[in-house]
């Protein structure tokens, strides 16, 4: 009888599901904290993330948890959300409201089964706002996708627990599908979020240099080049080049302004 082997380049649903985080930016109710976590651990996510939460570690985690203590123990607290997501290829952040500049957006189910597929070769986060206001624009300016719970027509308001427990749902059942990972040889290393957040600070230094983005509407405009760029989804090797054009448009301007003060 022939041996099975099991392909190591087509990883189980767990595995990859291993690498997606979820990210509470500054909960206010340890009570949350404890029902995401329990709403994680019972759909396989394992990795949870708190951004400068009011109240952790906390006895209404502890007890809202209800068998997800050890996710609680492992939960890695951060004071800002660039360290929560430096490591992040694809940042995908939840949104109940229309917002002035378009992100790409899609539903709970069609962000989950995108989730998965890049999850096999890339590190994700996924993130939830405040309670009672959500994400602020400049938090989404991290996020390449947002992410919408679609609901009926009387009532839009779902509770922290609830969203995060809706799309963890879909994350298993995207899982259950067949995963197959593209030629590793066909394919480049993602660029982190922390390789992105230093292309876009030089980007916008070289703008404000040249004369191209003006303060009054610099904020704006950097938000739509931040579109931009995530629409090409850059290799961490494409950004390099990248920056590598900047500096070399830096090193230019500076000889120029030398040569006319000769």
């Amino acid at each position: 009888m022939t041996e099975y082997k099991e392909n190591p380049r087509k990883p189980h649903g767990e595995d990859v599901l291993g690498r997606i985080r979820i990210i509470l930016v500054e909960p206010s109710h340890p009570g949350n904290i404890g029902s995401v976590a329990r709403a994680m651990k019972v759909m396989g996510l394992m990795r949870l993330t708190l951004v400068r939460p009011a109240h952790f570690p906390h006895p209404d985690a502890s007890a809202l948890a209800s068998g997800a203590e050890d996710l609680l123990a492992r939960a890695q607290v951060v004071d800002s959300l660039s360290l929560a997501i430096a490591d992040c290829h694809w940042v995908y952040g939840t949104s109940a409201r229309d917002r002035h500049i378009a992100w790409p957006m899609l539903e709970a189910r069609e962000a989950a089964q995108e989730m998965f597929q890049r999850g096999k070769e890339q590190e994700i986060a996924l993130l939830f706002g405040r309670e009672r206001t959500g994400l602020r624009n400049e938090e989404l300016d991290h996020c390449q996708t947002l992410v919408q719970i679609p609901t009926g027509s009387l009532y839009h308001s779902l509770n922290l627990a609830q969203a995060v427990q809706i799309l963890c749902y879909e994350l298993l059942m995207a899982s259950r599908g067949p995963t197959q990972l593209p030629d590793p040889e066909e394919t480049s290393a993602p660029a982190s979020a922390a390789e992105r957040e230093g292309f876009y600070g030089q980007l916008e230094e070289v703008l404000r240099a040249s004369g191209f983005l003006q303060e009054e509407r610099s904020e704006q405009m950097m938000r739509r080049l931040r579109r931009i760029y995530d629409r090409c989804q850059a290799s961490s090797n494409e950004i390099h080049i990248l920056r590598g054009t900047l500096t070399e448009i830096q090193r230019w301007a500076t000889r120029q302004q030398g040569e006319a003060r000769g």
